[in-house]
């Protein structure tokens, strides 16, 4: 590997660690629930058997563990802005920031008012706008991680490169689920645990929050950026490390091209089926019910009649099922190109969740539904995992990259919360659960992958190998295509 290379994969690595903050904050909630419930929640009622006091209190739970998706969904809107008018080196900086002031605050919410462990209920409402900070976070570097991946990359490898970031993703997850069982294995019970012990968990983000914050002080601005601020010359500079200097000047005369055509940068400016593209894949990742899995993976278990500790041995063989593909879909997504692995990932999907929920309507609860969940999450690590993220970097024009990714960014956020929200409404429904037997969300799901292989096949067009300015002409060309009646 020659010395650029190796500079371009520096800069990914270091990318990628808002990718594994991402996946670290947003996973580390699920070690501490039971403890967060104690500790903030049953102290604010008097008898929980009482089934009103019993509703509220889970609704107020609900609120406290998922505040942080109201921070990821306005960190997803203000990326746009962010990236465009800060940058995209500065925008992770400030990402790294809050997942460090998040880390902090919501280990000690009662700081500085009250001694660090005796704060109590009274100082929820701290722990959550700490969480929603760190959401915040959580959706700058959701946008911005592959974006500035996919504005250094060389448009051979770029699909590779930008799939490490969904790779970092769930190596961050696995990460904070030894941490937090771990830190549940050195204290001295469930009353340690619930007053102490989950503070530790919240604050072992503090770690990779400042190595990310440190090494981001080492890389330069993405050449796109510089050039958009009129910079040609330090763009110059950082493409010479990046590729060739023959290559640098081509790359530079290409985007100097591509900002005078489209200089307006206006949203719908290279038409409307371009950000309705990226909205979509947005959706169709989300309502495919990943989230589903990798949230609520432990009570699907445990409703399949396994022990807890069964079950979250399943979990983890569910995460490494999911972190294995994902390393498949980095070694081929640049050789076999996007489209055939999303469309092939969205079938397989398909069957799993559709076997999945006939399985359980049937009233089988065995080995046959833990396969379909394992296919499932090997259906999703190999293609809409990584390669929407891909996709999302790479098929808007400079122009317009920062605008449309910030809106396909927060309605990836909202339809992460909506399907998450749903889901125990539809697993529990008594009129469901007596017709289903807790079949009926996967068959939803299984809908879903069908239509997202569908509008792949009929919408989105292939970018592997193509650089980033290429794509502009492509979506001309794409918008003649879809109105004639054709496919992608």
């Amino acid at each position: 590997m020659s010395r650029l290379n190796r500079y371009v994969v520096l800069l990914t690595l270091i990318a990628t660690l808002g990718g594994l903050l991402f996946g670290y904050d947003t996973a580390v909630i699920n070690g501490a629930v039971g403890s967060l419930k104690a500790y903030f929640i049953d102290p604010r009622f008097t008898n929980l058997a009482n089934p009103a006091q019993a509703n509220a209190a889970s609704s107020l739970l609900g609120f406290v563990v998922s505040s942080a998706l109201i921070g990821c969904i306005i960190g997803g809107l203000l990326g746009g802005w962010v990236s465009t008018r800060i940058g995209r080196k500065r925008g992770l900086v400030i990402a790294a920031v809050l997942f460090l002031i998040s880390a902090l605050g919501a280990s000690a919410p009662e700081f500085p008012f009250a001694p660090i462990g005796h704060g109590g209920p009274g100082y929820m409402m701290n722990f959550v706008l700490y969480r929603i900070l760190g959401g915040i976070g959580v959706g700058l570097a959701s946008m911005l991680s592959p974006m500035y991946i996919a504005e250094i990359a060389p448009p051979k490898v770029r699909g590779n490169l930008v799939a490490w970031n969904q790779f970092a993703i769930i190596f961050g997850m696995l990460v904070i689920y030894f941490v937090n069982f771990g830190i549940s294995k050195a204290g001295s019970g469930d009353a340690w645990l619930n007053t102490i012990g989950w503070r530790y968990m919240f604050l072992s983000g503090a770690i990779p929050a400042t190595l990310f914050l440190l090494l981001l002080f080492f890389v330069p601005e993405t050449p796109r950026f510089l050039m958009m601020k009129n910079k040609e010359n330090r763009a110059r500079e950082v493409l010479a490390k990046l590729v060739s200097r023959e290559e640098g000047e081509r790359e530079i005369a290409d985007i100097r091209a591509s900002l005078r055509q489209h200089a307006s940068g206006k949203l719908f400016s290279f038409g409307m089926l371009l950000v309705f593209s990226g909205v979509m894949l947005s959706i169709f990742q989300q309502f495919v019910g990943i989230n589903v899995v990798l949230y609520y993976a432990t009570d699907i278990f445990e409703g399949m009649g396994l022990t807890t500790n069964a079950a979250l041995f399943q979990t983890i063989i569910v995460g490494a099922v999911n972190l294995t593909f994902t390393v498949v879909a980095i070694l081929t997504v640049d050789r076999f190109g996007r489209r055939p692995l999303q469309i092939v990932g969205a079938l397989v999907m398909a069957v799993s969740m559709i076997s999945l929920g006939t399985e359980l309507w049937l009233g089988g609860k065995g080995v046959l539904a833990l396969i379909c969940m394992l296919v499932y999450t090997a259906g999703f690590a190999v293609s809409w995992g990584p390669v929407t993220w891909v996709l999302l970097s790479e098929i808007f024009p400079n122009q317009i990259r920062g605008k449309a990714m910030a809106i396909a960014v927060a309605v990836q956020w909202i339809a992460n919360y909506l399907v998450s929200w749903t889901f125990p409404i539809l697993n529990s429904n008594p009129f469901l659960v007596r017709h289903f037997n807790h079949g009926f969300a996967y068959w939803i799901y299984g809908v879903m992958s069908i239509l997202a292989a569908l509008f792949v096949w009929r919408t989105v067009p292939e970018t592997k190998g193509r650089s980033l300015e290429q794509m502009e002409a492509l979506w001309h060309s794409l918008s003649r295509k879809i109105t004639a009646g054709k496919p992608a």
